[in-house]
């Protein structure tokens, strides 16, 4: 049985070494996209709608919990295993065989049991959807690992000649282009010389949400949601007129609001 599979895993080293024990081990399984982080993870799903999703659970800004959920609307067949280093993160649910996991360093046996698993539940058909959003939930309760530094509490930027002190609590949304990074506040607009990889690594997860490939958003600073018919999606903002686009595979991420 040939399948199609994307990877998401923001460590370049752990990703090739994954992708190679995959080629190895499983060469019918045909890799058709590469991730580094959930929010192109995310994309691709929606864009490819592969078979298998091999999804880090903690990735900067969007985790693998985060896409997994957002399957059922982008590409509802296909399957998912996680890939962790951490086993605080229930692996007991695992054991019911609506998703699978990986632990870190991922061993041949490990990978070539998750295989067999795969082709025997592909063949049974997809599990029940409701079972997974029951795991993921359960997932998602687990304490995550603790953070080797805090959350940024401010950052500097520079406006012309001059450089300066923003709090993270003033922020209403960072847009990047091929460049810079844009911060806009409520008094107006500065450029970093920070991607939004970077910033997503040091931001406050449960504040500041990614929305696009190139838009984060304080959640604080959002006064409504609104989805149309094709479920592409808008961000009204209590201190600034203009309108953020929300790319619709994110829409998923605010399911509930």
């Amino acid at each position: 049985m040939q399948l199609d599979a994307l990877i998401a895993e923001d460590e370049d080293l752990l990703r090739q070494s994954l992708v190679a024990q995959l080629q190895r081990l499983w060469p019918e399984l045909r890799l058709v996209a590469e991730c580094e982080d959930g929010a192109s993870a995310l994309e691709r799903l929606a864009e490819l709608k592969p078979d298998l999703a091999l999804l880090d659970i903690r990735m900067p800004g969007i985790t693998g919990i985060e896409v997994a959920r957002a399957l059922p609307e982008i590409s509802p067949r296909t399957q998912v295993v996680f890939v962790t280093a951490y086993d605080q993160y229930a692996i007991d649910a695992f054991e019911q065989g609506a998703i699978d996991y990986l632990l870190k360093p991922v061993s041949d046996e490990r990978l070539l049991a998750t295989r067999e698993r795969i082709l025997a539940r592909m063949q049974l058909g997809r599990p029940d959807s409701g079972t997974l959003e029951q795991l993921l939930q359960r997932l998602g309760q687990q304490p995550a690992a603790a953070s080797s530094t805090p959350p940024l509490a401010w950052i500097t930027a520079s406006n012309g000649r001059d450089t300066q002190l923003i709090m993270l609590e003033d922020v209403i949304y960072f847009r990047a282009d091929s460049k810079y990074t844009t911060v806009v506040t409520e008094q107006g607009e500065s450029l970093l010389r920070t991607s939004l990889r970077e910033l997503l690594d040091a931001l406050d997860p449960q504040r500041f949400r990614q929305i696009h490939r190139s838009t984060i958003v304080n959640m604080k600073a959002v006064a409504a949601v609104t989805r149309d018919d094709t479920g592409r999606g808008q961000l009204r903002l209590k201190h600034r007129t203009e309108v953020l686009n929300v790319s619709q595979p994110f829409m998923s991420l605010f399911r509930g609001m």
